[in-house]
C-alpha cells in the first residue's frame, strides 16, 4: 500500500471520500450539540449555539445538492425498502460496504438533519413574541433535543458496529477524509 502525508502525518493512501466542508459541518455539529447537552437552557450561549446548529444545518442541505459526489443527496439517500434490507444485513452480520453512507446511515443523516432543525427551530419560537413562555412549546423543544440525543447515540453506535463489521475506522476516515478503497 502506498504510504503518504498529509496535514496529520503519515497516513495510508486511500480514496478520498469525505470533503472538508463535510468533516467540518459534522465535527462542528457534534461539537455544537455537545455543547448545548452541556450548556444551561435560556442563556445567551445556549441560544448562540442553537443559532449556529440552524446555520449548519441549512448549510449541509445545500452542500447536499451541490457538493461533490459522496456529500450529495443522491448519493445516499435510498428507499425505505433498502433501509430495511440493510439493517437486516447488519443482523445477519455480512452488511455490504459502501465507499460513502451506507442506507442506514443515509436514513441517519436526514434524521439528524431533520432533528436538529426542529430542535434549532422549536428553540427560535420560544425567542419570539408569539411562543415566549408557551409550555408547550418548551416541552416540545425538549422533547426534540432528547430525540436529538438518542439519534446521535444511535449514530455512534452504527458507526461503531459498521466499523467493526468492515474491520475500518469510520472515526478517522471522518478526520482525514479518506477510506480504504477495497
Amino acid at each position: 500500500m502506498r504510504m503518504g502525508t498529509d496535514s496529520l502525518g503519515p497516513r495510508a493512501a486511500g480514496v478520498r471520500v469525505w470533503d472538508p466542508a463535510v468533516r467540518l459541518f459534522h465535527w462542528s455539529l457534534a461539537g455544537a450539540i455537545a455543547w448545548e447537552m452541556l450548556a444551561e437552557a435560556g442563556t445567551d450561549i445556549h441560544e448562540v449555539v442553537g443559532y449556529l446548529v440552524l446555520v449548519l444545518v441549512t448549510f449541509r442541505i445545500g452542500w447536499g445538492f451541490v457538493g461533490p459526489r459522496h456529500a450529495r443527496f443522491a448519493d445516499f439517500v435510498v428507499r425505505p425498502t433498502r433501509v430495511l434490507a440493510y439493517l437486516k444485513d447488519i443482523l445477519g452480520g455480512h452488511p455490504r460496504r459502501y465507499l460513502g453512507h451506507n442506507p442506514a446511515g443515509g436514513a441517519m443523516v436526514l434524521a439528524l438533519l431533520a432533528a436538529a432543525a426542529a430542535t434549532g427551530l422549536s428553540g427560535w419560537a420560544m425567542t419570539t413574541d408569539a411562543f415566549w413562555g408557551v409550555e408547550w412549546i418548551e416541552e416540545l423543544h425538549e422533547t426534540l433535543a432528547n430525540g436529538t440525543l438518542l439519534l446521535v447515540a444511535l449514530h455512534v453506535g452504527g458507526v461503531m458496529l459498521a466499523g467493526f463489521q468492515h474491520r475500518e475506522n469510520l472515526v478517522r476516515s471522518m478526520v482525514t477524509g479518506r477510506k480504504s478503497p477495497r
